[in-house]
């Protein structure tokens, strides 16, 4: 039996199955990066819901394992050399896991290189702005009445949008091959558009080959149970 009592965050969340890797999210666009990968990869995983509602990130438990008190966080209990590891930062658990597993990670330098370019796009560019646009659009920033910080970050989502609709011209995805940059962006997009209200607002109607990725992104069965966990 896998022993995972040397860390803190499993006496908040005991492991029902310690010999599995362990999951520590929430259902937003960083977290189901992870569980749509885990999906994708069929990996056994045991996912831990860590509620913002009750502060879950803040808790010493949580914090022992994620420094930066942000999910998602995982907990390999078969990790390099046998020995558990314990990651955050969904960038780079998304490399990791696809390392492990061998795949949704090219095994061609160039290609690698060119997956990992549009990984870092979406954990410099897309999310951090995105994000804002939502703060400012539909979470307690829509309050304000200035209305020039939001649309500085509308502004550049929309740039941002542009550069991934040129890439995506004629490709099905955003390399040769469905990988981790794919699952790294397209849940922000979909939240960009669904859950932040900002289709018009970021004139999303006129990104015809990031609509048409998205919709083939979604309907993969692995990213639809993915979206749903933890839930």
């Amino acid at each position: 039996m896998t022993d995972l009592s040397a860390f803190p965050i499993t006496r908040k969340w005991p492991a029902q199955h310690p010999e599995r890797l362990q999951l520590y999210s929430l259902a937003t666009p960083n977290g189901v990066k992870v569980s749509i990968l885990l999906e994708e990869l069929g990996l056994p995983y045991e996912a831990h819901k860590v509620s913002f509602d009750s502060n879950d990130q803040l808790s010493p438990e949580f914090i022992s394992l994620s420094a930066n008190n942000k999910i998602p966080a995982i907990l390999d209990p078969d990790g390099p050399g046998g020995q558990p590891l314990a990651l955050f930062e969904s960038g780079a658990i998304l490399q990791y896991l696809a390392e492990k597993s061998g795949k949704l990670l090219s095994h061609d330098p160039a290609q690698r290189y060119q997956t990992l370019q549009w990984l870092m796009f979406q954990m410099g560019g897309v999310g951090p702005m995105f994000g804002q646009v939502g703060f400012f659009h539909f979470f307690a920033g829509k309050e304000y009445e200035d209305k020039r910080p939001r649309d500085r970050y509308v502004s550049e989502s929309k740039r941002l949008l542009g550069v991934l609709d040129r890439h995506l011209k004629g490709r099905e995805w955003m390399v040769d091959a469905y990988s981790i940059a794919d699952i790294a962006i397209f849940p922000w997009v979909r939240n960009l558009v669904e859950r932040y209200n900002a289709r018009e607002l970021v004139g999303f109607d006129e990104f015809k080959e990031v609509q048409r990725v998205l919709a083939r992104f979604l309907e993969r069965p692995a990213v639809q149970r993915g979206l749903k966990i933890p839930g």
